[in-house]
């Protein structure tokens, strides 16, 4: 496979994981510029998405993983920061269990370790997706227009669904073992129910009173009225909010 990847600004790597049917414009478009102002960004497009053409594979988190990690030894960088959203976030999450050597921190949006933190009905949604429900879309547009074979787009569709219905749960356990420090990031309205992050961040060893025992490595922000697409845009308390905790 032929990866698309862009390289923005410089210093320290941080790697940008989109989110489904997105590519780097749809998912960082508002964000990337605020984050190259002090570091390397590495932004990429999965398999399927954006200008790497699918090739015969199904789409799972753990093969996008380690195009991941095969990007980062191919570019000669031995650790680095990822930023995960939707999809990439899901991407990110099983990259610092796999391989987390590789994971310096995690900022993680929009993620969901298992079905049940999604609002009930969503999963199905995904599953029984067609092309037809994403025509005339940002994503569909951006697709037709960056996508070496644009009329590949019903299998992306397909290969999607089956991603979430094939999907495996991870376990509290895998999220109570990551080694990376996370910051978990949700729009108050999102796909991911406020609740399953805040569990989430209990896991990683927050929901603490930080005045008495100090702060945790992890973090939680929940941003206002915010839904699960618009989240990424959000750049102007994003930016801030992950350049803190990366620092």
């Amino acid at each position: 496979m032929r990866m698309y990847y862009e390289v923005h600004g410089s210093g320290d790597p941080l790697v940008l994981l989109h989110g489904s049917f997105s590519a780097i414009g749809t998912s960082f478009g508002a964000l990337l510029p605020h984050l190259a102002e002090s570091r390397r960004v590495i932004a990429l497009e999965f398999q399927g998405h954006g200008r790497t053409a699918d090739i015969h594979r199904p789409l799972s988190s753990a093969l996008l993983a380690d195009d991941v990690a095969g990007l980062l030894e191919h570019l000669g960088i031995p650790r680095a920061d990822v930023f995960g959203y939707s999809l990439g976030a899901d991407v990110a999450f099983h990259l610092a269990l796999k391989r987390p050597e590789l994971v310096r921190k995690l900022v993680l949006a929009a993620f969901s370790y298992a079905a049940h933190g999604l609002h009930p009905g969503l999963s199905d949604g995904f599953e029984n997706l067609r092309p037809e429900h994403l025509a005339g879309s940002p994503f569909h547009e951006e697709y037709l227009r960056l996508a070496p074979r644009p009329g590949d787009f019903a299998e992306l569709v397909e290969k999607v669904s089956a991603f979430a219905r094939d999907a495996r749960d991870f376990t509290a356990d895998d999220v109570r073992s990551l080694a990376a420090p996370a910051l978990v990031v949700i729009g108050d309205s999102d796909i991911v129910r406020p609740e399953h992050a805040v569990e989430t961040f209990r896991l990683l060893g927050g929901g603490v009173a930080g005045d008495q025992t100090g702060l945790p490595a992890s973090r939680l922000a929940v941003l206002p009225g915010t839904t699960h697409v618009t989240l990424v845009h959000r750049a102007e308390w994003l930016a801030p909010m992950v350049a803190d905790f990366l620092g």
